[in-house]
This record gives C-alpha cells, sequence and structure tokens, in this order.
C-alpha cells in the first residue's frame, strides 16, 4: 500500500482523525490529576469529591483543595480535618480553641475567687482567623465549610481578627 499514492493519501484520513484520540488515550492519566489536568476540567473533577470549587480563586489554590480532598475527607470532623479545610481555603492558618466547659483547676484555684463551677459551654469552640486588612473573604461560604466539616453535635463563634504585624511599634 506505500506504493499507491491514492490509497496512501486515503490511509492519512484516518491518521488525521484517530491521532489526536491516540494522543488523548495515551494521557489520560493527566486528566485525573488535579496537578496536570486542564483547568477547565477541574470543576468537574472536584464533583467526584463532592466540592464546589469558588471560580475566583488563584488556580492553585483549586488545584490544592482538589488535591488534598480525598485527606480532608480522611479527618472529616476532627480539628485537624477543620484545621486543614480552612487553611486551603482561606490560606491562613487557623487557631482553634475549644471551650470544654466545666473547671479546670490550676495550682492556685479556688472555689467562688477565681473558678467558677459550671462556666463554659461544653462542646463548643472558637475558630480564630488573623486576617490581612481588606483580605477578600466569602464569609457565607466559610460558614458553609465549617458547618460541614465540625462534628455535628458541636457549636461554633467564628473570629475574625486582624493580623498583627511583627514589626516593633
Amino acid at each position: 500500500y506505500s506504493q499507491d499514492h491514492f490509497v496512501g493519501r486515503f490511509l492519512m484520513i484516518f491518521e488525521s482523525i484517530l491521532g489526536p484520540v491516540e494522543s488523548t488515550l495515551d494521557n489520560l492519566s493527566y486528566y485525573f490529576d488535579p496537578r496536570m489536568a486542564p483547568k477547565e476540567l477541574l470543576p468537574w473533577l472536584a464533583t467526584w469529591v463532592n466540592l464546589v470549587l469558588d471560580e475566583t480563586w488563584p488556580l492553585e489554590r483549586r488545584r490544592a483543595l482538589l488535591q488534598s480532598a480525598v485527606e480532608l475527607y480522611q479527618w472529616r470532623g476532627t480539628r485537624h480535618g477543620l484545621r486543614e479545610y480552612v487553611r486551603v481555603y482561606i490560606g491562613v492558618e487557623p487557631k482553634i480553641i475549644e471551650d470544654f466547659g466545666g473547671i479546670s483547676l490550676g495550682q492556685h484555684a479556688q472555689l467562688g475567687w477565681n473558678t467558677v463551677l459550671g462556666a463554659g459551654k461544653p462542646h463548643t469552640f472558637t475558630i480564630a482567623l488573623e486576617l490581612e486588612d481588606g483580605a477578600p473573604i466569602n464569609l457565607e461560604q466559610l460558614k458553609a465549610i465549617i458547618e460541614a466539616e465540625k462534628p455535628a453535635h458541636a457549636g461554633y463563634m467564628l473570629q475574625l481578627l486582624p493580623r498583627r504585624s511583627s514589626e516593633p511599634a
């Protein structure tokens, strides 16, 4: 067939059609890797792990969230899982303070003087975030993430604090 000019041209039609398909199939694994997938596929990949990506985020942050999704689900409902999810979402390490309720007795505790029985709210915690002035944050989406990631029986308070400068005053 290589000697016949007409047959060679005729077979090139199929090669031109099937060549891109073969190339796509040869590189199929890259389409499922959040680090390598085309950015247009990221929202579709996110649906596989029940995430909704914010299209206003930088591309690298969307990829990082997708890449860490499986680990985040493994830690769902824990302090570590909530901290990591908020860190990936906001880009800032949150401070999580648990309120155990009741009393904690120290060396100098005196009932009625510096210790109260039943103080605090059990099963609650506070999430403190130090943000740069004017840092864009979708508060509704952040609250939805916290609600989804926290233990079902726990309540929380969210504190948004201005970032303290490290320069001496």
